[in-house]
């Protein structure tokens, strides 16, 4: 099973879908290949990868999605910045700083719900992306820098656990949703490929990555909204 994931996926999110594919499927063997979201849906459609994990995919015909995580993005930054005594760091606080992400074309949806929210709390971010980064090379500027990186929550805190120079926030007023999706061509007969999303989607279950129908969230407005097939 070929199956492409963005960096930030690297940690909690796919170690918890392979665990959860192995139990499942002890003879299937799943070849993981670290890619940028945006890559991901065209090499799916295409035949390299069977199945892809990425974060707000862009629609694309003869591609299925299905939402399997959503969770808050969280701040990464020096324990020696301004903000590093809070506990949480309202995301309008973050206007006179440099916010370090990838550049949009990488994954244009999930940046432009970044910046969007930004402007909802009354500011326009003062973005400092690289060209084809290297993310762990990214955020190993953190720890003697003054940007702030915002990346989903289950990375940061690993990220913050793994690197003393560093610390994790969350943010707040309001949180900016991240949501992951699995995806898979539409035209697909494969039992295996069934398998695999099988066992995604019981992962979901198990450790709640999805709110329930009915919630409610202080978040972006539109941070729950499906993204189309």
């Amino acid at each position: 099973m070929r199956l492409g994931y963005p960096p930030p996926a690297s940690f909690e999110t796919l170690g918890a879908i392979l665990a959860a594919v192995e139990d499942d499927n002890p003879n299937m063997t799943v070849i993981a290949s670290e890619l940028f979201s945006a890559e991901i849906p065209g090499r799916v459609l295409v035949g390299e990868l069977d199945v892809g994990l990425a974060l707000h995919p862009e629609p694309m015909t003869g591609i299925n999605t299905d939402a399997l995580r959503v969770e808050p993005l969280a701040a990464v930054l020096s324990k020696r910045h301004r903000l590093a005594p809070a506990s949480s760091i309202p995301l309008a606080a973050l206007e006179h700083e440099t916010v370090l992400l990838f550049p949009r074309e990488l994954a244009p949806v999930y940046y432009d719900r970044i910046v969007k929210a930004c402007e909802r709390a009354g500011f326009e971010p003062h973005v400092r992306a690289f060209q084809n980064p290297p993310v762990h090379a990214m955020l190993a500027r953190l720890p003697g820098g003054r940007e702030v990186g915002l990346i989903p929550a289950s990375f940061a805190f690993h990220l913050a656990r793994a690197e003393p120079g560093v610390v994790a926030r969350t943010i707040i007023d309001p949180q900016i949703l991240a949501e992951w999706s699995i995806l898979w061509p539409a035209r697909t007969q494969s039992a295996a490929v069934a398998r695999f999303l099988h066992s995604a989607r019981r992962c979901a279950t198990n450790n709640d990555w999805l709110p329930p129908p009915d919630a409610t969230t202080t978040a972006e407005p539109d941070s729950l909204t499906p993204t189309p097939l």
